[in-house]
């Protein structure tokens, strides 16, 4: 059980990481969050994110880049915006 790969998931929607961006969502579903962190500062041993952008964005490909962003915005805390970005999410999906 310990070998088997557990996806990291918030709010029943998987997470996943290439360095400072986060993507949120299924790419197979119609939407998807780019979060990505601009900004840190060091508490600790840890860096804390203190400026993240979040873009709701369609998965099409067929789209441009600038084209697939739906809505954009800017927060103070990683926090803040997965808690923003979750809401989006849910309703860009069920508006299906």
């Amino acid at each position: 059980m310990a070998n088997e790969k557990i996806p990291l998931t918030y709010k029943g929607h998987p997470l996943r990481r290439k360095d400072n961006i986060i993507y949120y969502g299924d790419m197979s579903d119609s939407h998807i969050i780019q979060l990505q962190i601009l900004d840190t500062k060091p508490v600790g041993d840890l860096n804390v994110a203190t400026k993240v952008s979040i873009q709701l964005q369609l998965t099409s490909p067929d789209l441009k880049g600038r084209d697939r962003v739906v809505k954009r915005s800017e927060k103070d805390s990683l926090y803040a915006a997965i808690d923003i970005a979750s809401v989006w999410l849910d309703r860009a999906l069920s508006a299906r």
